[in-house]
């Protein structure tokens, strides 16, 4: 029992020693003790719960040693009184009295030695806990200081590369703006300059479109005027020649002797007239004119055709000059016998009834040839004449398709047909000249569209300058508190990002 005793003194003295070396031991730095606390905490919490279990193990072997002997003591007092109570009795019984209160006395003694050791290692227990909870304090505000500082170093540490990224990104942002104005101008100069080209290019071909039909349309109109201008003058030459041959007309009484010979003077008089009008391929000679018939006119005037074979379309002219019958009318003029003079001019106007007939019989087969025929009378008094009698022009129209022409009138109506002819010509070729001009405007609409082309191509690059603009603002509105790094230490951070800019960025936003 004493050793039992023993040995708990023992495990509490080493306990107390352990706790006033822990509470003895110095401290070390805030960093250090910051990284050992953990495993200090853990090696105390290790070395409680370690001495709370040997503490219970003493107590449970101080109780059990306790039981058993005084289970041991009372076994020994039955059998000593069992063995000697016959004999000493009376001296058993005074020693076991002894005996009981010496027992009795230890057992208090040891119970208020027990109290006191428990109080004693429970005194020891709570100064080793307020000691640890002093020591756990003085680590916490140490762990605390050194967090706070670290805290701060790491605040400070942040802030310097916060700054650093802000002035590398407002750098940056400006730059970006920069080089984004730049392009911008580039873009709107070279915009501006590609319109203004166009626009020149547009009036010059406009300039050019209009000088070359102004000079053509002038150059034709100048010809035709020209032409007729120069026809009318040979109009009035003829006039004039007629003139002369109305002075001669007495002479050529004498001469012509015979209807055939007067035939022979209108056909010469006729062919003077269309070679003073039109070129040779514009007119023929004794030509058939209705299709399988062996009757050839005198001559004919080539109309173009509308069929597609170009087979012309023939103008019958046909002279002829009844002397006989006009002499007897201009004799009994003469002689102012009315009843001759009306019975010549009756056999007259049948006379020229008969020629008009025997025209539009022989010569006249539309689409071949013309509705009508030219019948060329080769004197202005037997046009005149004619002229005079009343329904006679008409009839002949209407009822054997056949106009009378003099001299004059028949020069007239030539230089009219010689002017259609100018005119269809002209109008082939303002055919030529719309074909030209619809060839053109095809062209300037495909020119159009390549101009929508490039304007809608330079429109999508501004909206794609827009967006980057846009993006740039964002980006330094975010970037506004950032400080920004000076240049050397931005481009060491961030090297190439210049040509970056000047090559990639700048080729993809052009």
């Amino acid at each position: 029992m004493n050793l039992t005793l023993l040995v708990v003194v023992a495990l509490l003295v080493i306990n107390l020693l352990l706790l006033v070396w822990l509470l003895k031991r110095p401290v070390s730095s805030p960093d250090q003790a910051l990284a050992l606390l953990p495993q200090e905490l853990q090696s105390h919490a290790d070395a409680q719960q370690v001495r709370h279990a040997q503490t219970e193990r003493g107590l449970r072997e101080v109780r059990e040693e306790l039981q058993r002997s005084a289970s041991g003591t009372r076994q020994e007092l039955t059998q000593s009184l069992g063995q000697a109570i016959g004999l000493f009795q009376q001296t058993v019984l005074g020693q076991q009295g002894d005996a009981t209160r010496t027992q009795n006395e230890q057992l208090d003694s040891f119970r208020v030695q027990l109290a006191a050791m428990q109080q004693a290692l429970a005194d020891a227990l709570r100064d080793s806990s307020h000691q640890a909870g002093l020591q756990a304090s003085a680590q916490r505000e140490a762990q605390a200081l050194a967090l706070a500082r670290f805290t701060e170093a790491q605040e400070a540490s942040l802030k310097r590369l916060s700054d650093a990224m802000g002035e590398q990104l407002r750098a940056l942002s400006e730059s970006n703006d920069r080089r984004l104005g730049e392009v911008r101008t580039t873009v709107e100069t070279r915009l501006q300059a590609l319109q203004a080209d166009n626009e020149k290019k547009l009036e010059q071909m406009r300039q050019t479109v209009d000088e070359k039909l102004h000079a053509t349309l002038e150059a034709r109109l100048g010809e035709s005027f020209k032409q007729v201008a120069d026809r009318l003058e040979q109009v009035h030459k003829g006039l004039g020649e007629m003139q002369g041959l109305a002075q001669g007309v007495g002479d050529l009484k004498r001469v012509l002797t015979n209807v055939k010979s007067r035939g022979v003077f209108g056909e010469v008089q006729l062919a003077g007239l269309l070679e003073q009008v039109f070129t040779i391929e514009q007119y023929a000679v004794n030509v058939a004119t209705v299709p399988g018939s062996n009757e050839r006119v005198e001559f004919a005037i080539k109309l173009p055709g509308r069929s597609d074979s170009g087979e012309p379309v023939w103008l019958p002219m046909d002279a002829k000059f009844p002397r006989e019958d006009y002499e007897r009318l201009l004799d009994a003029q003469d002689r102012a016998d009315r009843v001759d003079a009306e019975a010549a001019g009756k056999a007259l106007e049948q006379r020229i009834r008969i020629e008009a007939k025997t025209i539009a019989t022989k010569y006249l087969a539309p689409p071949h040839t013309t509705d009508f025929a030219i019948l060329f009378l080769p004197t202005e008094g037997l046009y005149a004449e004619l002229l005079r009698r009343p329904g006679l022009t008409e009839a002949l129209q209407r009822e054997h398709r056949v106009v009378l022409a003099g001299p004059t009138t028949l020069l007239a109506t030539l230089n009219s047909l010689q002017m259609g002819f100018r005119t269809l010509a002209l109008e082939k070729r303002s055919t030529e000249v719309w074909q030209v001009l619809g060839a053109v405007k095809t062209e300037f609409a495909k020119f159009g569209d390549v101009l929508a082309k490039t304007r809608k191509k330079l429109d999508e690059a501004s909206r794609v300058m827009d967006d980057a603009d846009r993006r740039a603002r964002v980006m330094s509105k975010a970037l506004r508190d950032v400080v920004a790094l000076p240049d050397k230490q931005a481009q060491a951070l961030l090297p190439g990002h210049e040509s970056a800019l000047d090559e990639g960025d700048l080729d993809a936003l052009i």
